[in-house]
């Protein structure tokens, strides 16, 4: 019952009887995230969770992170700057190796310099 429970809460119910290889990347990357969450955890390190994904793939992610239960803490590592900021409450930003910037993803977003360096000043 917990392992069907935990196949939906990462979108694999349709999966249950599918050989790991023969999983497309994207749902080996859902597959991780399951095993995390069968081990009952408190907290989550997600080390570039989209890294490989496709455009389809980056959408699944980001409603199966903002539907983790909220005992459930993370901290997640992304280069994608739109997947980090549309699965955080709140975002600290590395540059050049330095904190960059702190904030809401809001706060974040609407930062010029940000919008200049890591949205090509597209927003705004």
């Amino acid at each position: 019952v917990q392992a069907e429970s935990i196949l939906n809460a990462v979108h694999l119910e349709a999966y249950r009887d599918t050989l790991v290889a023969t999983l497309s990347h994207g749902q080996q990357r859902q597959l991780e995230i399951a095993l995390a969450l069968a081990g009952a955890p408190r907290f989550i390190l997600f080390d570039e969770p989209a890294a490989g994904l496709s455009p389809t793939e980056r959408r699944d992610l980001v409603a199966i992170l903002n539907a983790l239960p909220k005992h459930i803490g993370y901290i997640i590592i992304e280069h994608d700057l739109d997947v980090a900021l549309r699965v955080s409450e709140y975002v600290s930003m590395m540059h050049n190796g330095r904190l960059f910037k702190e904030g809401t993803p809001q706060e974040i977003e609407a930062d010029p310099e940000v919008q200049e360096i890591y949205l090509g000043g597209k927003h705004g």
